[in-house]
């Protein structure tokens, strides 16, 4: 079965382009099938993301291992694309380059037939031309002024003044002006 991709670039003007690629390839394969569409050099980190129908982030699947163990967390390479994409299942997110945060929406359009003598994985429709630069990104919790209203309301003189009157560093022995 072939795979069949929109992948948008998150900008303002309207970039993507259309992937074909085969179900049994990897995220490793299509990560090199989205970074060479897009004209980007491949030497740059990145990750998908699993996510609900909304685009809500969930997991990450990184292109290395950056766990703790070694071999114990799974990455793009362990993962078939049928293996977390299907018809239920048609979003995910990717991350290329961690320093620019190019941020692409990749939808599954389609599941087709192979079709004999095709290469995949293959560019079927380029549109839009990449940015010099990556949308900046906003990093704010959706109910950041309810979060700071929350906390603000119990904030007194005591909380600011912690390290000063009787209170003094040499409680909790050491000096303050220890170096």
């Amino acid at each position: 079965m072939v795979y069949k991709f929109r992948v948008i670039l998150d900008a303002e003007e309207d970039i993507f382009r259309d992937i074909a690629i085969l179900a049994e390839d990897t995220l490793e394969d299509l990560h090199n099938a989205i970074f060479n569409s897009f004209g980007f050099d491949g030497m740059e980190v990145a990750s998908f993301y699993t996510c609900d129908e909304t685009w809500n982030q969930e997991d990450e699947i990184s292109l290395f291992d950056t766990g703790d163990v070694p071999g114990e967390q799974k990455i793009m390479s362990d993962y078939k694309l049928s293996d977390i994409l299907d018809d239920e299942n048609t979003k995910i997110l990717y991350v290329y380059d961690f320093i620019n945060m190019w941020t692409f929406l990749v939808e599954l359009a389609a599941i087709e037939e192979q079709t004999a003598g095709n290469i995949y994985p293959e560019t079927l429709f380029s549109h839009g031309e990449m940015p010099d630069e990556a949308m900046e990104k906003s990093f704010e919790a959706d109910n950041a002024d309810d979060y700071a209203s929350e906390f603000e309301d119990d904030l007194d003189q005591d909380d600011l003044d912690m390290f000063e009157g009787d209170d003094s560093f040499e409680d909790y022995g050491f000096e303050e002006n220890w170096n």
